[in-house]
């Protein structure tokens, strides 16, 4: 009796266990994001080589909630992350045709028609020096200077340098290229730079024998291009107020001012 009341508790005993086990077995296991790499390498590596803030800022599970076969909302929408009411730009729709997911910020826009209204969501500063500063610029679309995001062409690609020596960063000194038509600078520029457009004017002050060849061009025309000085700026009125009333316009009698004194 004792052997048959021992053997029915250690029989109860190892159902118990062995329902603990099965039970443990059939229990759903928390996925983390650990285990995506498991399945998906190439995918983690691009996210950690390329990712950005898709990198940094989410994981695997903050954007891919399920997963099949049990799980159908695989695909995350944008907007879930990025509302359409923080930024204008997450109003458009079709992201995927500039944005992949795993490397958000490595746009290729060869293949789009056009981008500039895309990119003036993200740009309207850039976007409205073009429209407010009208050049031929304004007329193109933003994917003929910027093959890819944050790609740029330099402008000896498109145009001819003034110099032959002349770099990108100098052109940048005097043009912006969003303000094309608007060109200033600072009072250091050499006389060189001008030259490229103003030949024929930089040959006369060459051989000019006044004070004026020892200036720099932007000594007199400051700030901005096309800025005439009134002789008056520098040389006040150095003549009798007869000559002056008589003769309101210095160049009446004076040559050009890039050239030699009458």
């Amino acid at each position: 009796m004792k052997k048959k009341l021992f053997a029915g508790i250690v029989g109860c005993a190892l159902i118990m266990i062995l329902c603990v086990g099965v039970g443990a077995e059939l229990a759903p296991v928390p996925l983390a994001n650990s285990d995506c790499i498991k399945c998906h390498l190439k995918v983690a590596r691009d996210i950690d080589n390329r990712g950005a803030m898709h990198k940094t800022e989410v994981g695997c599970l903050d954007c891919h909630l399920e997963h099949p076969p049990e799980g159908k909302n695989v695909i995350p929408d944008c907007a879930m992350c990025h509302a359409p009411t923080v930024k204008s730009h997450y109003n458009l729709e079709n992201c995927g045709v500039c944005h992949y997911p795993h490397y958000p910020l490595e746009m290729d826009f060869s293949k789009i028609d056009g981008v500039k209204s895309v990119c003036c969501t993200c740009h309207p500063k850039q976007c409205n020096q073009m429209d407010s500063y009208k050049s031929k610029h304004t007329e193109l679309d933003c994917k003929e200077c910027h093959l890819e995001h944050r790609q740029y062409l330099k402008c000896m690609e498109c145009h001819e340098a003034h110099t032959p020596e002349m770099t990108y960063e100098d052109c940048l000194r005097c043009h912006e290229p969003h303000m094309a038509s608007v060109v200033k600078y600072k009072n250091d520029i050499p006389n060189s730079y001008c030259s490229g457009c103003h030949g024929d004017i930089n040959d006369i002050l060459e051989k000019n024998t006044t004070k004026h060849h020892q200036l720099l061009c932007v000594y007199c025309h400051k700030d901005q291009h096309k800025l005439v000085p009134k002789c008056e700026t520098c040389h006040g009125r150095p003549h009798t107020s007869d000559i002056h009333s008589r003769y309101s316009d210095c160049l009446e009698c004076h040559q050009d001012p890039h050239g030699l004194v009458k």
